[in-house]
C-alpha cells in the first residue's frame, strides 16, 4: 500500500504528519510527500527520510488582495502537478493535515479517484479544510465543539497525533542539554515553530524579575537569539527537533500559543501552562477559542496579548507555577485520545482497504 502525506506552511501542519510515520510503515505502507515549492516542510520532512515531492501552492486569504488572483493561478498550476505525481506514484490514499498547501493535492486526487482523509485540529474550520470536506472520506477532528460544523456522515474524533519524542523526553536529559547551574524550577517559554517577536520581547523585559526564582528555556524562533541575554538561568533556542520532548519533562510550567499541536502535547504531558494566543488582528481567531477552550476546562491560563505587559506575564508565571497541581489534576481528568496516532491510522487502513 501506498500512502500520500500533506500539509505545510508551518510545522503544525508537518510534525502531525511525521508522527504517523512510525505507526504507517508499521502497518505496512510506503510513504511520500507532497508539499509546497520552497516550504518550510521539505527540510522536515526529508530530515525524517521521506521522498519529498514539491508542487505549486497559493496561499488562501479571507480578504480582498491582488494576490488572490496571481495566488489563484498557482493553485491551477498546482494541481497540475499534484495530479501528474498521483498518476505516477498511484497511492491508495492521501492524508491531508490542513493548511494551504495541500489544496492542489486534494484537488487533484479527486480527480483521480483517489480517496481523501482529512485532519482538522482547530475548533473552527479552516479554509483550506473548508474546500478539501467536499472531496474527503473521512475527516478527523481534535475539539468536540468542532463537531457542529463537520457532516456527521465523515466526521471521526481522534485527537491529535503526537511525535514519539515528546511523550518519552527525560527530565536529566532536559537538564543536560540545558546546563542550567542553580537549581531552580524551569520555566519553557515557545512563541510558535517560527517563534513571536511580541512574546520574545516580553519574556526579555520580564527576565530580571523571573531568573530570580525561575531558569528559563525559551525557544524563539530562527534569527531571534540573543546572545547579550545569555547567563546561568536563561537557554535560548531556535528551534528544537531533537530533544523537544526532554525540555518538556524538565519544565515545571510552559507558556506557549495556543496552535491546536502545541495544546495537544501540553495536555498529554500534563504540564500547566499559560497560553497567549495569537490575536485576530493577525489570525483568523482559532488559536483564541482554542485557549478559550482550554481555559473553560481548567487546563490552562490565557493572557491577551494587546494588554500583556512584562509585569503581568510574571504575576502568571508566579501563580501558575504555585497553582500547578490544581491544573494538572484537571488535565488528568481529561478524556482526549492519547493514542491518536493509532486511531487516525486504522482509519486510513479502512479507507485505503475501500479504495483497492
Amino acid at each position: 500500500m501506498k500512502i500520500i502525506l500533506t500539509g505545510g506552511g508551518t510545522a503544525g501542519h508537518v510534525v502531525p504528519n511525521l508522527a504517523l510515520v512510525p505507526g504507517l510503515l508499521a502497518a505496512g505502507f510506503e510513504i511520500e510527500y507532497i508539499g509546497g515549492k520552497g516550504g518550510m516542510e521539505q527540510a522536515l520532512v526529508e530530515d525524517a527520510g521521506i521522498v519529498f515531492h514539491a508542487i505549486s501552492v497559493g496561499k488562501l486569504r479571507r480578504y480582498f488582495s491582488l494576490k488572490n488572483f496571481s495566488d489563484g493561478f498557482k493553485v491551477i498550476k498546482g494541481v497540475a502537478e499534484a495530479r501528474k505525481l498521483l498518476k505516477k506514484i498511484k497511492p491508495n490514499v492521501v492524508f491531508s493535515k490542513g493548511g494551504f498547501v495541500p489544496v492542489p493535492v486534494v484537488f487533484a486526487a479527486k480527480m483521480a479517484k483517489i480517496p481523501v482523509v482529512i485532519h482538522e485540529s482547530d475548533i473552527t474550520v479552516g479554509l483550506a479544510n473548508r474546500l478539501a470536506i467536499p472531496h474527503a472520506q473521512k475527516i478527523c477532528y481534535v475539539f468536540p465543539e468542532s463537531l457542529a460544523a463537520l457532516p456527521k456522515n465523515k466526521a471521526v474524533w481522534t485527537g491529535t497525533p503526537l511525535r514519539a519524542e515528546i511523550l518519552g523526553g527525560s527530565a536529566l536529559a532536559g537538564a543536560k542539554i540545558c546546563g542550567f547551574e542553580a537549581e531552580k524550577p524551569v520555566i519553557m517559554v515557545i512563541g510558535g515553530s517560527s517563534g513571536s517577536a511580541s512574546i520574545n520581547s516580553l519574556l526579555r523585559q520580564a527576565l530580571p524579575n523571573l531568573i530570580t526564582n525561575f531558569n528559563i528555556i525559551h525557544v524563539c524562533g530562527k534569527g531571534n537569539l540573543d546572545e547579550s541575554l545569555e547567563n546561568s538561568s536563561y537557554r535560548q533556542f531556535e528551534y528544537i527537533t531533537k530533544g523537544i520532548g526532554d525540555l518538556f519533562a524538565y519544565s515545571k510550567v510552559v507558556v506557549s500559543r495556543a496552535g491546536s499541536n502545541s495544546l495537544a502535547e501540553i495536555l498529554a504531558l500534563n504540564k500547566p501552562n499559560i497560553l497567549i494566543p495569537l490575536p485576530k488582528s493577525v489570525s483568523r481567531g482559532d488559536q483564541i477559542l482554542n485557549a478559550q477552550s482550554f481555559e473553560k476546562q481548567g487546563f490552562s491560563v490565557v493572557l491577551t496579548e494587546e494588554n500583556l505587559s512584562p509585569d503581568m506575564l510574571v504575576e502568571a508565571i508566579n501563580s501558575t507555577f504555585e497553582n500547578r497541581g490544581i491544573f494538572r489534576a484537571a488535565m488528568a481528568k481529561s478524556p482526549a485520545a492519547t493514542d491518536a496516532s493509532r486511531l487516525i491510522i486504522d482509519i486510513i487502513k479502512e479507507v485505503s482497504a475501500e479504495s483497492d
